[in-house]
């Protein structure tokens, strides 16, 4: 064994286990035997290739008298979006795209800017150099104008050689934060413990470079805020019911945090859960988690984890433990429309019971965020909410 738990008798985790064994029979169902380790990388001479045929075209089309353009596929409609329920939401192999032209007015300036970071990629994977992308920002801020401005042009470009970011050279900065029942060696030899105290460790910034990963997890919790991520720890969650793994994205997860769910998902075939406010910006969240998000639907097959289930807290729970109304907050317009937005997604037709929860919120008008369980006792979440709902498959 990695680790001596000190969590809850075996017999607690009976149906987690049964859940586990359901999940990896669906996956040989489906042809996907468990795997270990995530997508393999572009190599860097492949990058390179795929740069130096860019730039090729761009010097054809200068010979030729005609204004170079970048073809980038359009990243922000639902029309370029197939979803699979056992990958997530991806984008179609003939999707419709946008040009980046260099003689447009409009667009001028980005292909400017799409050429410099070009160029400063190929110069990090010709000499196997890293940069994060905050780097690449203040290589000429005023340039960029601000962060935003480089994220999209790398995902653009990322999108457009159809490799990884991590295959640019380019990593992160991470937000997000893990603990619990895990040990992993990081790319310069740097031995990592998780295990559960009263700190978490930092998500790493370069998760396809972390090896020798170790768990004995029963299972993953994916909590949607730092606050409650935190809170959980101070009432010492991990150990009571160890052995868990326990990661939070601080919000709306970067990157790496998911790299990080997808490498945990790859390696170990755990169970993961959700723990989010009953809230449509909290469902987001999940869903991003879940199925991925439309604007990073190129690097799906790296970042979704489909078997992710949802825990808490649950529009219906709230009604069942009799939260009381001032605990609740009105839906604003902007969650309803955030809500049907999320209700007209391809994926919602095969998640009826997920359905049924938005529909709940949408008749009640009402959200609630996860603190809302503080009315029954402070330490509600840890001690009565997430153990029975763990112990008895209150998940959807």
């Amino acid at each position: 064994m990695a680790f001596a738990p000190m969590g809850p008798e075996a017999s607690f985790f009976e149906v987690l286990d049964r859940h586990r064994e359901s999940l990896l029979a669906a996956l040989r169902r489906g042809g996907q035997e468990p795997r270990s380790g995530g997508s393999r990388l572009a190599s860097s001479s492949e990058v390179l290739v795929s740069i130096e045929n860019i730039i090729q075209d761009i010097i054809t089309s200068l010979a030729r008298n005609e204004a170079p353009a970048f073809t980038i596929d359009n990243r922000s409609s639902w029309e370029n979006i197939k979803f699979e329920d056992s990958v997530g939401l991806q984008m179609v192999s003939h999707c419709t795209t946008r040009k980046i032209k260099s003689d447009s007015p409009k667009s001028v300036k980005k292909f400017a800017l799409i050429l410099k970071i070009l160029s400063m990629i190929y110069k990090l994977v010709q000499s196997n150099t890293y940069a994060t992308k905050r780097d690449i920002y203040y290589t000429d801020s005023q340039l960029f104008g601000n962060q935003t401005v480089v994220d999209n042009i790398i995902n653009d470009i990322s999108c457009m050689l159809k490799v990884s970011r991590r295959s640019l050279h380019i990593l992160s900065t991470s937000k997000g934060l893990i603990a619990g029942n895990l040990r992993y060696i990081e790319e310069d030899g740097t031995k990592v413990n998780c295990t559960c105290g009263a700190t978490a460790v930092a998500v790493p910034s370069n998760i396809q470079g972390i090896r020798n990963l170790v768990t004995d997890a029963k299972f993953v919790l994916i909590v949607e805020k730092d606050a409650t991520f935190q809170r959980l720890l101070d009432d010492n969650f991990c150990n009571k019911l160890s052995p868990c793994i326990m990661i939070t994205g601080k919000g709306v997860p970067d990157l790496n945090t998911r790299l990080l769910v997808r490498k945990l998902w790859d390696t170990f075939h755990v169970p993961v859960f959700t723990l989010v406010d009953a809230d449509p910006h909290g469902i987001e969240i999940m869903c991003i988690y879940k199925y991925g998000s439309m604007s990073m639907s190129f690097e799906a097959h790296r970042l979704t984890v489909p078997a992710i289930r949802w825990l808490g807290l649950l529009p219906s729970d709230l009604k069942r433990l009799n939260v009381p109304k001032d605990s609740l907050i009105p839906l604003t317009n902007r969650d309803q429309m955030k809500l049907d937005s999320i209700l007209r997604r391809p994926y919602v037709t095969c998640q009826p019971f997920w359905r049924k929860e938005m529909e709940i919120m949408a008749d009640s008008k009402m959200k609630a965020e996860i603190q809302a369980l503080t009315f029954l006792s402070s330490d509600y979440l840890s001690r009565v909410y997430l153990p029975n709902k763990l112990k008895f498959g209150g998940w959807i």
